[in-house]
């Protein structure tokens, strides 16, 4: 460093301090020993976090293979001097411009231990001293010339001998408080004499716990005066902090001892208690609890071994084990099942069937099955072994048929749905060596149902999953099959649980996914769905008042007429089930509330002609059926939501080379059946008056609309046929004619199904002429009076019987529709 920048550096070095340096101590005589004289340039090691003051014997920990190797190379010099500076940066190199100005020069005494990237030595520091100058060798070694500041003797003034005193006296205060300070005192006594106020306050400053750069400011002060003022400083800090964490560690130690005496209270207070027959302790009391709950238990024998095992076991294991944990929570779970506890059931028709009437309109034929079901338990004496599935479109009220069941039965109804299950132990529990082991849905639905016999509802069970932790499924084949599960073993339970008694009912909406083994285990009834005045009944006894509560509305505010209930039916709400019907009367409810809200007064009737206003523009446009059209024929269709109607349609292009198209994102079997209309068509042209070179001559196209929508199926082969054939004849098929079925390559006509979807689809769209497969004539035969209704129905064995039908051959006179009395 050059001199301009140390007398620069005025914020570092006390502006007080004397350019004159104090002498060198000499031996009485006037002689220096040489191994006393401290030289002029020193080996420097940089210290972090805190500095080091004169007079003190200090262990040191120094790293790194340069300084290392300069603490060996010290070792062997005469003065064994080194030079200890504090860092400026702790996060900085030790490079010679992050070095402070004013460190301490220090003897190696020894070399407490060694290694080869660290060496701990212990120092006698000695002076103070100001670097003139550092320079870094090649080795990474940092050398500085000094300029010592020697402590000169002061003890025979007053001023600061009252100094002396007052550090002396808070170092007694910081002892009293904190007594780790004493051995530190104690050695420094030994070593120095408290008439040096220098010394003195070096070395309590040392004894503090303030921060590296404050008490470098400290080392940094030459004039004692200043020095001691900042020390007494540093000290009372000391003295505030060490009384506040006694303070704290009194606290702590109050605390804890409250919580000990309160402790042994409790256990005195417990033992006293249990003298006098007052409390037993905790594991008494759940054995207690347990006892008294098989009382009213009649558990099967296996059980019965298996609660006394682990009630023995339960009374040897100690609370804190966590088997105890573990133990408890299993006895807990077979004690609280409803082992042999039954409802008593009621197997009247009469008030079953007020019953199924209350909450449901129309569904005759699913009525009648289901008191069918009832009149069999009647005369049984019990109705185990049946699970019911009901299938059907959303919204038609299977979850709802499931609640009148259980109603009209008195049985305790609990619901959980299947849907999206992927997970084996959520029907047959996890066994209990694992963590958070519980048991499955069935055994937990007894439990909260808190009988032998309730009704257990497993809501979409076509949409069960699997993966890789196991088939569903498959798990539910033992509960489901009345010859396993009087002894269902759940996972977790491991004893056999008698289910036979409960009342499955399953609902889904289609069956195709069920699997065939679970599907042969359940009895199907089948919920099509509703035709329009069905609907608009529904509406009107169950959906408009259901609305009104809901939306704090009275019957004299809000009215809906009927015209306006046939609009949304038709117009808004077109679905088989009644759910998108019933969000449709809610939409108008909230506009009403929200006009009553802002200030109306009186009734609001919400008639047809006001339905845009409520809910807006008609969702569905009218199923306009093509008549007179060549090439289109109107086929019937079955979805997951119901019944529907399609327009096929053919053209041919005048072409050099025949093909054949078709469109209208059309499933694979679909397509089949498009190609067997197409071959069959091909091989009959001169039957039915067409040029029999005309595929030859005519590239086909075939095209079902609403092509965003996936179909797929065999039902159509008929439809498609009978779209080729009047395309190439040019001649339109009857008036509000709709057909289905699948046709073979030789012109058999097959049955297919959903004859009740279909039929109701029909009537939605005005169609009065139908053609079922021959087939299907016992189906459509069993269908309410209300859906034959005014329909003439043809059954055909061959293709021929619909050829004549469709283009009013001779030979297809109309069978003679039904007449059916509306019912009230």
């Amino acid at each position: 460093m050059s001199d301009e920048k140390e007398t620069s550096n005025d914020d570092v070095i006390d502006a007080d301090v004397e350019d004159e340096q104090s002498p060198a101590p000499v031996q009485e005589g006037g002689l220096v020993l040489a191994t006393e004289i401290l030289p002029p340039s020193l080996p420097l090691i940089p210290l972090r976090p805190r500095p080091a003051f004169p007079g003190i014997i200090l262990p040191l920990v120094v790293n790194g293979a340069e300084r290392v190797a300069t603490i060996q190379q010290t070792m062997e010099t005469a003065s064994r001097a080194i030079g200890l500076v504090l860092v400026k940066d702790l996060e900085e190199p030790d490079k010679p411009e992050n070095l402070h100005r004013v460190g301490v020069a220090a003897r190696l005494l020894k070399i407490l231990h060694q290694e080869e990237q660290t060496v701990h030595v212990l120092v006698n520091t000695q002076e103070r001293f100001v670097l003139d100058e550092v320079h870094e060798g090649k080795d990474g070694v940092l050398h500085g010339r000094v300029t010592y500041r020697y402590g000169a003797e002061l003890s025979n003034n007053p001023e600061l001998k009252a100094y002396s005193m007052a550090i002396i006296g808070a170092l007694k205060e910081l002892v009293q408080i904190n007594p780790l300070y004493s051995e530190e005192i104690k050695m420094f006594l030994n070593r120095s004499s408290l008439d040096d106020p220098g010394r003195l306050a070096d070395f309590a400053a040392n004894l503090t716990a303030a921060d590296g750069q404050e008490l470098q400011k400290i080392l940094e002060t030459f004039d004692v005066k200043k020095r001691i003022d900042r020390v007494l400083v540093l000290l009372k800090k000391e003295l505030e902090v060490s009384r506040i964490q006694t303070k704290i560690t009194k606290q702590i130690e109050e605390k804890i001892s409250k919580q000990q005496r309160e402790f042994f209270l409790r256990e005195q207070l417990k033992a006293i208690k249990k003298e006098l027959g007052l409390e037993k302790e905790g594991k008494a009391a759940e054995v207690e609890k347990f006892e008294k709950r098989l009382k009213d238990l009649k558990l099967n024998e296996e059980a019965q071994k298996t609660v006394d095992e682990e009630l023995e076991k339960l009374r040897l294991l100690e609370p804190n084990s966590p088997e105890y944990t573990v133990t408890r929570n299993y006895l807990d779970w077979l004690t609280v099942l409803p082992w042999g506890k039954f409802s008593k059931d009621s197997y009247q028709i009469a008030r079953a069937r007020r019953i199924l009437d209350r909450d449901h309109y129309g569904l005759d034929d699913v009525k009648e099955r289901i008191l069918e079901f009832i009149a069999v338990g009647k005369m049984k004496g019990d109705i185990s072994g049946s699970i019911l599935c009901l299938v059907g479109p959303p919204g038609v009220g299977k979850t709802s048929i499931g609640h009148s069941v259980a109603d009209a039965l008195g049985r305790k109804f609990y619901r959980f749905s299947l849907g999206g299950m992927r997970d084996e132990a959520e029907i047959k529990g996890h066994r209990r060596t694992y963590i958070g082991a519980m048991p499955g849905k069935f055994i937990q639905a007894m439990k909260s149902a808190g009988t032998a016999n309730p009704v257990l509802m497993l809501d979409e069970i076509d949409k069960i999953g699997a993966s890789f932790q196991g088939d569903p499924a498959s798990a539910l084949l033992e509960v489901l099959d009345p010859e396993q599960n009087a002894s269902f073993r759940d996972h977790y339970l491991d004893v056999p649980y008698d289910l036979s008694n409960v009342l499955f009912i399953a609902t889904a909406n289609q069956l195709d996914t069920i699997p065939g083994p679970l599907l042969d285990r359940m009895e199907v009834i089948r919920l099509s769905g509703y035709i329009k005045e069905e609907k608009i009944e529904i509406a009107r006894r169950y959906l408009v008042p259901k609305a009104l509560k809901n939306h704090g509305l009275e019957k004299n505010q809000v009215s809906v007429r009927r015209d306006a209930l046939e609009k949304i039916t038709e117009d808004y709400a077109r679905e088989a089930g009644v759910r998108n019907l019933e969000n449709r009367i809610k939409k108008i409810m909230r506009k009403a509330a929200r006009e009553f809200a802002e200030g109306h007064e009186g009734k609001i009737t919400v008639a047809a002609k006001d339905l845009e206003k409520f809910l807006g523009k008609p969702v569905f446009a009218s199923e306009e059926v093509f008549a007179g059209v060549p090439g289109v024929v109107t086929g019937l269709a079955w979805t997951s939501m119901g019944g529907a109607t399609l327009q096929i349609e053919a053209t041919a292009v005048p072409s050099r080379n025949k093909g054949f198209k078709q469109t209208g994102q059309l499933g694979a079997v679909m397509v089949e059946s498009s190609e067997i209309a197409y071959s069959y068509t091909m091989a009959h042209l001169a039957d039915h008056g067409a040029p029999s070179d005309f595929f030859d001559k005519h590239f086909v196209h075939l095209h079902v609309p609403a092509g965003a929508t996936p179909k797929d199926g065999p039902s159509a082969g008929v439809t498609m046929t009978t779209a080729l054939i009047s395309m190439i004849s040019g001649k339109p098929v009857i008036d509000k004619l709709g057909m289905t079925g699948e046709l073979t390559l030789t012109g058999r006509v097959l049955p297919i199904g959903g004859v009740k979807e279909k039929t109701i689809a029909a009537r939605r769209t005005g169609l009065t002429t139908l053609i079922f497969p021959e087939g299907n004539r016992k189906d459509f035969e069993e269908l309410p009076d209300y859906l034959q209704e005014g329909l003439t129905v043809h059954f055909a064995k061959e293709y021929n019987d619909v050829y004549r039908v469709a283009f009013g051959e001779p030979g297809g006179t109309p069978s003679k529709p039904k007449k059916h009395k509306k019912k009230d």
